[in-house]
Formats: C-alpha cells, structure tokens, sequence
C-alpha cells in the first residue's frame, strides 16, 4: 500500500504580507490588502502570478478565489478552497489544504491567505448583540457570555484551577511576543514594550485574562504563503520550507454546543496533535522553534500542554519569560511578537514567521532552526497545526 502523507512532499517557496495596521486604520480596501499579499508572496517565490491556479483561505475570509482570479489575470483557476471555522482554527488547515490540492494534481501553485480590513467591515472579535438570540447564543447570551474572551475564560480557569496554574505563566507568554516584536519593523506593537509591572497594572478584561495583555490585537491587512511542488520549489530563489506534518478537526465531542463537551477544559488538539505528530514522524522535542497563536495567553497554555510542549505539572516553572526568547530560551516561541504583539492576521504571519526562520532571515532568529510548529487558534472547532521544517529534517 502506497503511503498516504504530505510529509516533504510539497513546500513553501514564497510569502508574502502587507503593512499590518490597528483596527480600521488602513488606507486600503480588504481585497486590495489581499492582493498586495499575493502579489508580494509571488515575487517572493520568483513566480508570475498568472501561473497561480490556486487559492485557500479560512475564517470566512472575504476575497473569494475566482475573483482573486480575474484580478491577478491567472491563466487557469483549479482550486478554490474555504476551511469552515471560525478565526485562526484554520489557520494550518488552509495551507494543508492547499498542499493537498498541489500533491494531489489538482493545482500545482497554490496560495494560503488571510485578508482582513476590520474598518471596512465589523470588528471580527465583537460580542454578538442583536433582537434575538439564536442556537448557542440563546443559552449564552442571557448570561453575559457573548465575547470570544467570556466564552473562552471559562474553560481556561477550569484547567489553571484543576493543575495549579499561576497568572504568572500567562504573563511570561504576553512579554515575550511584546519582546520579540520591538526588533520587528512591522510589528503594530513596535516602540510598545511590556514590563511585568505595566502587565499587572494593566486593566482586568474577564478572569483569567485579567489583564488587556492576555488578550489578541484587532488588525487590518494580509498575508500570504505560496505552495508548490517539493521538486519544483528546488528551482526557485529561496532554500525550500517542507511541510512536514498536517492535522486538522477535533477530538470526540469537542464541538458539543453550550459549554457542554465531555472534555471541558481543552483547546481541542488533542488528536490532532497526534495526528500532526505520526505525519511529520517527529515530536515537541525535535522542534527549535514554536510559534503558537494567541487568542488569549490561557489559549497558548492549553494549546501548548495538548501539543506535548509543556506538561502542565510544571507549567510554572516551564512558561518563565527566559524560557521563551530568542536570546537563550529553550523553547523559544512566536519570535516576531505574534497575534498579541505583531499583528492578529489570524495566524497566518505565524507561517510567514516560521518560513523566515527555516531560511535564516528572521529578525530575531534562532540559530540552526529546522523544524518549526505553527499551532494554531485554539478552542474552536476545528483547529489545526503544521510542522515545517528545512531539508536537513526530512
């Protein structure tokens, strides 16, 4: 039987990402943000965006495939591709889902995206108000629980609560996206650094994110990452960045509605994680780098836990801020300040990021990175993760 795998099969040759701006304050229109992603990932990847055939996206992202098409002037369009999910869940799944459209043959250049111009459009994370509440929200709403954050801060206190957890780990994963950001030119938190005492003087959103630092950006702009053939992408400008493992869903009942899942305090990565894991016929141990999306700090805690990364015995003393930087950390973590520090295009800049360190051209870069995990927006369903990795770990 022929193995079925994605494992080096396909790699990013390009990526590419606009100026990430605050929430509503960019100048261009959401498709227009996309585009200039696109192109820029092109050009990146030394391809004519004519030969792109393939697009896929996540989040309900806006800027359809066939009109990306017929903007870009692209000869054939094979693939146009939407993960179902809210925010970041999709994150790795979109660029899966492209890499399985190229392995399969069905396209052979194919693009992940997020575009996002939250000026143009409602803010994405807004709490749901209207004349009447409907499916989940009928049972949440009349209660308060309408925000991400107030959903979300519920099963994060059940897991601190039942291992011991202190704010204190929480903290150390919001300092070291706001460090490693101040060295990036186009972090939106640049020349905004965070001390431990601004962090505990900052104001209380919903326990355990009692603090506005635990929480995400709201941004405008685009990123973009450009899938092709392994083979193929050994011509191209840039050393190759091999997918190396892929998984998306959710365990058993995680989408139960309601507060309702057997498996309460989860960011439901559990077998997707395993998943991930047996494809890249790696482990937590074998990664030098781990970029880890934020919604909220608690989201990382748990995300990092289910991932193997952390063992939630000694998440105190193993989510310290040494331990997370570039400079000396042993598990150093989302090294151009991620969606709490750099920009909250869903994730999708944590694939930019992870590429940058596998070529050697990240601002704050790891030496002799090889493998990287991109995990992504934890306790929606479904989420999903990524290992990349360079040559060296195939």
């Amino acid at each position: 039987m022929t193995e079925r795998t994605l494992r080096g099969k396909v790699a990013i040759a390009g990526i590419g990402e606009t100026t990430y701006y605050k929430h509503g304050q960019s100048p261009d229109a959401e498709f227009k943000l996309a585009l200039q992603a696109i192109l820029a990932a092109c050009k990146d990847a030394g391809i004519d965006p004519r030969d792109v055939d393939g697009f896929a996206s996540y989040g309900d992202d806006r800027s359809d495939g066939p009109r990306l098409a017929a903007a870009l002037g692209i000869k054939e369009l094979r693939f146009s591709n939407m993960h179902w999910g809210g925010g970041g869940g999709g994150v790795a799944a979109s660029v899966a889902n492209a890499a399985a459209a190229v392995h399969s043959g069905m396209a052979n250049c194919v693009i992940a995206f997020r575009s996002l111009a939250q000026g143009q459009f409602a803010r994405y994370g807004r709490s749901r108000t209207g004349a009447a509440a409907m499916g989940d929200d009928a049972f949440l709403a009349p209660y308060g629980l309408m925000s991400p954050a107030q959903r979300f801060a519920m099963k994060i206190t059940r897991f601190m609560t039942d291992n011991g957890i202190r704010h204190e780990a929480l903290r150390a994963i919001a300092m070291a996206s706001y460090h490693h950001a101040q060295n990036n030119p186009n972090a939106v938190m640049r020349g905004r650094p965070l001390t431990a005492e601004k962090y505990e003087a900052s104001r209380w959103i919903i326990e355990p994110f009692h603090r506005l630092f635990d929480c995400c950006q709201e941004n405008d702009g685009a990123g973009a990452v450009l899938v092709v053939p392994a083979d193929h992408a050994k011509d191209l400008p840039h050393k190759p960045v091999y997918l190396l493992g892929a998984a998306q869903g959710g365990h058993h009942r995680s989408a139960a509605p309601v507060h309702n899942a057997p498996d309460y305090a989860s960011a439901h990565f559990k077998t997707v994680a395993k998943n991930m894991w047996d494809m890249a016929r790696l482990g937590p141990k074998d990664c030098d780098v781990v970029q880890a999306y934020e919604n909220f700090t608690g989201g990382v805690l748990l995300s990092l836990v289910e991932h193997g990364f952390v063992d939630p015995k000694t998440a105190n003393e193993q989510l310290v801020l040494e331990n997370l930087l570039v400079s000396g950390g042993k598990m150093p973590m989302n090294t151009s300040g991620g969606n709490l520090a750099e920009c909250y295009m869903h994730g999708l800049e944590m694939v930019n990021e992870a590429v940058r360190q596998l070529r050697g051209t990240a601002i704050n870069q790891v030496a002799g990175a090889n493998v990287v995990a991109v995990l992504g927006g934890p306790m929606v369903t479904p989420v999903s993760s990524l290992v990349v990795g360079t040559e060296a770990a195939l």
